[in-house]
């Protein structure tokens, strides 16, 4: 399953800092911009593994948020 997410990239002096603001506490960093791009996707999905796992540990319910 194919999904997007937004990310935020910031250069530094040591390279690219990268991060999900949707995603708590999931970020990367990368020598150049392309590698901290690919670095933070690995991050999403080993971030997204953990909340599956979790998960399935708990009773699931939906809720319906208006905005």
């Amino acid at each position: 399953m194919e999904s997007r997410y937004v990310v935020s990239l910031k250069k530094t002096d040591e390279g690219y800092s990268v991060w999900a603001p949707g995603l708590p506490g999931c970020a990367s960093q990368g020598d150049t911009e392309d590698e901290a791009l690919a670095n933070i996707a690995d991050a999403i999905r080993e971030y997204l593994d953990v909340v599956d796992e979790l998960a399935a540990e708990a009773d699931r319910r939906e809720v319906t948020v208006m905005r």
